[in-house]
């Protein structure tokens, strides 16, 4: 294998990446069990935004393969464009998921505090 073919293999493997996540943006969006735990409703993904993400990896993936081209900035550039935009519309998820981890999804302000001899299960 020659040095030339790592941005080849990595392009395709970028490819097949964005192409799997426009894939799943397009299936049915019915996620987890029926009735939810959470005290907090869940944000949902965009299927919009997620097609766009994907769409903009699958075109990094391309500008990968083609380097050297006449148009590969262009397609750098659209391609990031493209996973700006998906990630700006599913902003509410990304929020959710990066800040609400853990005890901090529980809302533990209104319970109170027992006072005695702890009981242990």
């Amino acid at each position: 294998m020659r040095i030339e073919d790592v941005p080849v293999i990595l392009g395709g493997i970028t490819i097949v990446l964005g192409a799997a996540i426009v894939w799943d943006a397009w299936g049915p969006q019915t996620i987890g069990p029926m009735r939810d735990r959470r005290r907090r409703e869940r944000a949902n993904v965009d299927p919009i935004g997620e097609i766009a993400a994907g769409f903009g990896i699958a075109i990094l993936g391309a500008a990968l393969i083609g380097t050297g081209w006449r148009y590969e900035t262009i397609t750098i550039l659209i391609g990031a464009l493209c996973v700006l935009v998906g990630a700006l519309r599913n902003r509410k998820y990304f929020r959710e998921a990066l800040m609400f981890r853990g005890s901090a999804r529980r809302n533990t302000d209104n319970t109170s505090k027992k006072i005695g001899k702890l009981r242990i299960r």
